[in-house]
């Protein structure tokens, strides 16, 4: 069997990954994220390719043969983010720190490093595997090199893997003739000059025609004119950018393949750098190098396997829940109840399971009667509603009778002290606070059900569910303490705890949706995009995938001729930008715009929303409360959220939501609240007083920076004011309202400057904002939720930038998310008080949605008026929009 080499063009996956993932930084300021998205995609490439040689290649910060030949090319070429610079070398430090073969060449770029040892390592009998986002290394596919694509495509990565065949299925032309294709269109990436007017499809189809450059040359007279003349002008450029897309595959390397061997990536040196760098996902590769004492509690873990033990550990339980002590608890379920974990102590870990054992049931009433003595936040656990959904005894529309005061919930807990963290599951809590790596559940059960893995795995199954309860239990105290520490315990204790049990409510509840209203809908959106498409193929002259990027650019700009806006190293840009500042002078671009929007209102909506109906028709989506920055709920499978309300016809989807028969639906939405909140803690007197004398505020401010008197306010001053109202919140730029509001970026910037001026205070109250959170590293909200912000510490001017963006907007945002929250426990508490048969059901940002029985309208609008108007004691008033309807569209 022939060995394998994996090369990877280390620039061109580190670039791909700085720009796919968000800014990270660890607590030294140092920027990560292409580091740790590199990692990830090694790691993917190595678990499936199963290498037995591995060599990263770097490019060089000094001129190489091309930029010597073509001297323009090195000065034109895009210069790199300094982030991004930044992590090069720390890079190559951390892949060196792991043994791994890290090859550079002074002259020549990381393509002509893996080109020479691609076909050297061919020709000694090796598979060859070259992972990069460059296709210029298509050139280099023969029998036994493939080349692997990664690529972002909804959010994942795919892969797109080529060999010689694959490469002409593609693109019509073999690897070498590849090369021509690349000379004949040019690189504006890389700033490589082609003919004028020749793309990629054009120059695809004269290689596939004639086979080579130097061939097309011979024939010019065949060519079209434009063609002819194009070419014909610039044949010495194009023999010269012809050398400059050819990878060398001759360079005197000195590579030695043993020096390319897979030996002890995983070693204490690269341990350390792995945790300065904070990539705590990636430590469980290091087991035999971590501190052993998380081995000592294994002998501990113990499965129940004597019913008399049960009851023995359940009496203990409530024994040690009467004299004030913690229990650490992990439920394991999926669609019904495996078991349960409970530490009590360092010694006493136990597992009780379910399956062939003691039933749901009565492991259920026994936990029931624990918790119900654990006043005080006794049972420490995790992802509580997980847990209420299997402690909870009551029909789907009461209200859950399990005690709030029982429980702490770490995870959100921990995403309070770090909201910008992946997880906050047992091992990340682990790592945190105790300096220990466990093994995941994909390492100890892989993809099983727990069902399969208490048949086939149950040893691992055991101390899955044990380690959970045991490191709640120790690390429970040390998260309390961080929260007093940081000022936000009372914001967990009051805030984040009792809207668990709203949110799990919430979840339970589920709403009603229509199916055959939006079965007919989607054939309404079905019937449009049909006529969009008609109008978009008779304009261009014929059909083409309209949603392929690259099909389109060729028929917007190749074919029909408009101008270039952006280039993309794939061809022409199509961005959503780009086709809007294309749409004033082209029907068609309008027609695209709205076909790419009813495509994905029917794709994600109209036919998306229906897999989630349940028996029940209903929709129980999931609410995320440990997700966002800025302290806001999300939702999710699906996202209820992000139903479209700007296009008429997104609009319409919210008539397919429905209650219950006998029940009607009240929609509250609180008016205006991040300038009131802006109003408040900026302490502005002007607009404070716009806001308690109850006139129009955009019209009020219109009136201060245009210094019109009030009743003289045009419409259009009003729309612009509204534009500088909203926007100062979220920091808007001169550039940013100019295209708001289709004006210069110089008038945009006076509008800015003269709100400034009749606002000063806040202006200084905005400026303090960045300020200190430029001073403490992170912004806080008014009930002291923080949110880091690293993005300060950047060098790149534009991250800069939009790290103060945040900072001006997250204390205003995050202060509405907080209110929000109050008044959802507020209004919940009082339903659930008076034991109403109305329920919460949606949230969507500022905005409540309770299902009401319609003997209950009056008395639940006078709760929602009440929770909502007073969820916080501002400057201003919180006012609200309330309306009754029988669907969700009727009550807007």
């Amino acid at each position: 069997m022939r060995k394998k080499i994996v090369l990877i063009d280390g620039h061109s996956i580190l670039n791909r990954a700085f720009y796919g993932i968000p800014d990270l930084t660890n607590s030294e300021g140092i920027h990560t994220n292409a580091m740790y998205g590199f990692l990830n995609i090694m790691f993917k490439f190595l678990d499936e390719e199963k290498p037995d040689y591995l060599t990263v290649a770097f490019d060089l910060p000094v001129p190489t043969f091309r930029h010597v030949m073509y001297k323009e090319y090195k000065g034109t070429r895009k210069a790199a983010a300094p982030e991004f610079k930044q992590q090069v070398p720390l890079m190559q430090d951390l892949l060196r720190s792991m043994n791994i073969n890290v090859v550079t060449c002074e002259g020549f770029e990381a393509d002509d490093i893996i080109g020479t040892i691609a076909k050297t390592s061919a020709r000694d009998g090796l598979d060859v595997v070259i992972v990069s986002g460059d296709r210029d290394l298509l050139q280099l596919c023969e029998e036994h090199i493939k080349i692997r694509i990664p690529k972002t495509k909804k959010g994942g990565t795919e892969v797109e893997d080529y060999l010689p065949e694959n490469v002409f299925e593609t693109y019509g032309v073999t690897p070498l003739e590849f090369i021509d294709v690349k000379a004949l269109m040019g690189d504006t990436s890389d700033n490589i000059p082609g003919a004028p007017g020749i793309g990629e499809k054009t120059a695809t189809k004269l290689i596939a025609q004639y086979k080579s450059m130097e061939n097309v040359f011979e024939h010019l007279d065949e060519l079209k004119p434009k063609q002819k003349e194009n070419i014909g002008n610039n044949i010495e450029v194009l023999r010269q950018s012809k050398i400059l897309v050819t990878i060398k595959t001759d360079v005197d390397l000195g590579f030695k393949l043993e020096s390319a061997g897979l030996d002890d990536m995983f070693n204490a040196d690269s341990y350390e750098l792995f945790k300065r760098y904070n990539f705590k996902n990636m430590l469980s590769k290091f087991d035999k190098n971590m501190p052993q004492k998380e081995l000592e509690v294994y002998d501990n873990f113990k499965e129940v396997t004597e019913f008399n033990e049960v009851e023995d550990i359940f009496n203990k339980v409530k024994e040690m829940v009467e004299c004030g002590k913690q229990i650490g608890l992990a439920v394991l379920a999926e669609e019904s109840l495996s078991g349960i974990a409970l530490s009590l102590s360092d010694e006493e870990i136990y597992y009780i399971p379910c399956t062939g054992f003691v039933n749901e049931n009565y492991l259920v009433a026994r936990l029931r009667e624990a918790i119900k003595l654990a006043d005080g936040r006794l049972i420490v656990t995790s992802g509580l509603k997980s847990v209420l959904k299997f402690m909870d005894t009551t029909s789907l529309y009461e209200y859950s009778d399990v005690p709030e005061n029982a429980f702490l919930d770490l995870s959100v807990g921990e995403y309070l002290l770090a909201p910008n963290n992946e997880s906050y599951d047992y091992v990340a809590l682990a790592r945190t606070y105790m300096d220990i790596n466990l093994p995941t559940r994909a390492e100890l059960i892989g993809k099983d059900s727990l069902e399969k893995a208490s048949q086939t795995n149950n040893e691992n199954l055991v101390k899955y569910a044990c380690l959970q309860s045991y490191i709640y239990l120790k690390v429970a105290n040390n998260i309390l303490d961080n929260l007093k520490k940081m000022d936000m315990y009372d914001l967990f204790i009051n805030m984040e705890m009792p809207l668990i049990f709203v949110l799990y409510e919430m979840e339970k509840q589920g709403v009603r949706v229509d199916k055959q209203e939006l079965i007919d809908y989607s054939a309404v959106l079905a019937e449009r995009i049909e006529d969009l498409e008609a109008s978009i193929y008779k304009t261009a002259g014929e059909e083409f995938n309209i949603n392929s990027p690259k099909q389109l650019g060729v028929i917007l700009f190749e074919k029909l001729g408009m101008p270039v806006k952006k280039k993309t190293k794939s061809g022409y840009s199509t961005a959503s930008d780009v086709l809007e500042e294309l749409a004033v002078d082209y029907p068609i671009v309008n027609d695209i715009l709205e076909y790419r929007q009813l495509a994905k209102l029917k794709s994600t909506y109209a036919d998306g929303l229906t897999e989630y109906i349940g028996a029940d028709g209903r929709i129980h989506s999931n609410f995320n409360q440990t997700i966002t920055a800025t302290g806001r709920i999300s939702s999710t499978n699906p996202n209820l959220q992000n139903i479209p309300i700007r296009m008429e016809m997104g609009k319409l989807f919210r008539k397919v939501f429905i209650p219950r028969e006998g029940f009607s639906f009240i929609d509250a939405d609180y008016s205006q609240i991040e300038l009131r909140i802006l109003a408040h803690m900026s302490g502005d007197e002007k607009l404070i007083e716009s806001y308690n004398s109850d006139v129009d505020i955009h019209r009020a401010t219109a009136s201060h920076v245009f210094n019109t008197p009030l009743e003289e306010v045009t419409d259009l001053q009003r729309r612009n004011a509204k534009a500088v109202n909203f926007g100062i919140i979220y920091g808007i730029s001169s550039f940013g309202l100019s295209k708001d509001l289709s004006i210069s970026p110089k008038e945009a910037k006076q509008y800015i400057d003269q709100y400034f001026e009749s606002y000063p205070s806040i202006k200084d109250f905005i400026d303090g904002l960045v300020e200190n959170a430029k001073e403490n590293g992170y912004s806080i909200t008014m009930f002291n939720r923080r949110r880091p912000i690293p993005e300060l510490k950047a060098s790149n001017f534009m991250q800069k930038k939009f790290g103060e963006r945040i900072a001006m907007n997250a204390p205003i945002q995050g202060t509405a998310a907080d209110i929000i929250k109050i008044a959802m426990i507020r209004v919940y508490d009082e339903l659930k008080k008076a034991n109403l048969k109305s329920h919460l059901v949606l949230q969507v940002h500022d905005e409540l949605l309770v299902e009401v029985a319609n003997d209950e309208i009056e008395k639940v609008r006078e709760i929602i008026e009440k929770g909502m108007k007073e969820a916080a004691k501002l400057k201003v008033s919180l006012e609200i929009d309330l309306n009754v309807g029988k669907n969700w569209l009727e009550c807007h």
